[in-house]
């Protein structure tokens, strides 16, 4: 069978996918939307299901139709944090802003006719097997029903997920790509979709609660009754039983007494920081599958959809020039580290904190730290915004944390410090090596104050 030629092909029809694919047939390219699973069961796919809400995604696709379709819970004002110690529980609100919990197979669904309707080709039951490669990234040969097929391309955009099996075959010898990525710098995770048979008390906030290994479990309401639980642990931590330790934790909620679980999923996300580069000749990675994930919260959604997009546009651009190589696509690059990029590198930084202290102590120290102050700590205030009282009664009730607190507040400098290195990432691949050494020095004096061992 001939090749079937396309001017960019797309893997994968999560959302980096579905938002690069969209945006590029919108801008008159031929595109081919690989997707792996069928049409029935596209847009399933494990995620926590919380979002900030459509405001912040790329104007490509009906946007109200996405909302109207698939956003569940619109009417979520606060994060709560529970403490496994006692039965106290820290409520933080959003302000003036609020999120959303969709239904993440509509969700999905809905994103995949976009692209559709946008004039991509969206081919299910359609798997991957490897790239062609000459050089350049050519395209790639894929199976669907168990018939061969080759996909031309002038440029592969890699929406394949944290597992990408084409970052296997590719060989990205003498290019930029980020090849520094191993199982540890990923999260393994399990949820379920929960009936309970009353309304949740707490039906307008997303629930946290802190696990053994660095992990956490969550409660997402995506109405007062239908609950995404799940539980998450780094890979770089003793293996957890996640089924085990889920099913324990819903068994002493009173809530859930009665429930029934609708639907259950497994997935690895990345708990990194963004790729360096995610580029190469004929080549862009997006999504799940660059890293473009909150390595503290597993949230990846909106940098996925805007990663689409810039990918699509990047590419059309570069297509229209004729070349497709390093210094025609690293735009993007610029695009995603000068962003939400630069935001993910610093919250690494108290992953990689976190990953050196036992739960009990975090717990404490969250636990006696009031809800805005530790948002600030956080963020760019510190406790200034502390009346004295309230100093005083912190620095009581944190009595024995002194030095670790000391830390976090280094470690929050380090982390302003790295986003203005990330404000100055190259604008061509010229520049690359001088940044990367500018940020691992940097990191360096992280590892010193953490007592972290290295994580890349």
């Amino acid at each position: 069978m001939p090749p079937e030629t396309y001017d960019i092909a797309v893997v994968g029809g999560g959302t980096a996918g579905c938002f690069a694919a969209a945006a590029a047939a919108r801008d008159g390219l031929d595109v081919a939307l690989l997707e792996r699973k069928s049409a029935s069961d596209g847009g399933h796919i494990a995620c926590g299901d919380a979002i900030k809400g459509t405001s912040t995604f790329p104007d490509v696709i009906d946007l109200e139709y996405l909302r109207e379709e698939s956003f569940t819970n619109e009417n979520i004002q606060r994060a709560r944090f529970e403490n496994p110690k006692t039965d106290e529980n820290l409520d933080i609100g959003f302000g003036d802003s609020s999120g959303a919990v969709v239904d993440r197979k509509r969700y999905g669904e809905v994103l995949l006719e976009e692209a559709d309707r946008a004039g991509a080709d969206v081919h299910y039951d359609t798997v991957v097997q490897d790239v062609v490669q000459n050089g350049a990234v050519t395209g790639v040969t894929a199976t669907t029903r168990g018939s061969v097929r080759e996909f031309d391309a002038d440029i592969v955009v890699d929406a394949a997920g944290s597992l990408s099996l084409l970052q296997d075959r590719a060989s990205f010898e003498g290019t930029t790509f980020d090849t520094n990525v191993n199982y540890q710098q990923f999260c393994s995770a399990y949820r379920e979709i929960v009936e309970v048979p009353e309304p949740v008390e707490w039906h307008d906030a997303i629930v946290f609660k802190p696990a053994s290994e660095l992990g956490y479990l969550w409660y997402f309401p995506r109405t007062p009754t239908e609950i995404n639980v799940g539980l998450g642990f780094q890979m770089n931590k003793s293996p957890m039983k996640l089924v085990k330790e889920l099913k324990r934790d819903l068994r002493n909620r009173p809530e859930f007494e009665g429930a029934t679980v609708k639907d259950k999923l497994g997935a690895a996300l990345p708990t990194r920081r963004p790729y360096d580069s995610a580029v190469a000749p004929g080549y862009i990675a997006v999504g799940d599958a660059a890293g473009h994930v909150n390595p503290c919260t597993g949230g990846g959604i909106p940098g996925a959809a805007k990663a689409g997009v810039w990918a699509a546009e990047v590419a059309a651009e570069a297509i229209a020039d004729g070349t497709t190589d390093e210094t025609a696509l690293w735009e993007y690059n610029r695009r995603v580290q000068t962003d939400f990029g630069k935001r993910f590198a610093a919250m690494d930084l108290y992953n990689i904190w976190g990953g050196t202290h036992d739960v009990d102590e975090l717990v404490d120290i969250v636990s006696a730290m009031p809800g805005q102050q530790l948002v600030d700590a956080l963020g760019a205030e510190g406790t200034t915004s502390m009346s004295w009282p309230l100093k005083i009664r912190t620095a009581l009730e944190t009595f024995g944390h002194w030095r670790t607190l000391f830390r976090v507040k280094k470690l929050n400098d380090l982390a302003g410090e790295l986003k203005t290195i990330y404000d100055d990432y190259p604008a061509t691949p010229d520049g690359f090596a001088d940044w990367q050494s500018r940020r691992d020095d940097l990191m360096e004096t992280v590892y010193e104050v953490t007592g972290a061992d290295p994580k890349y």
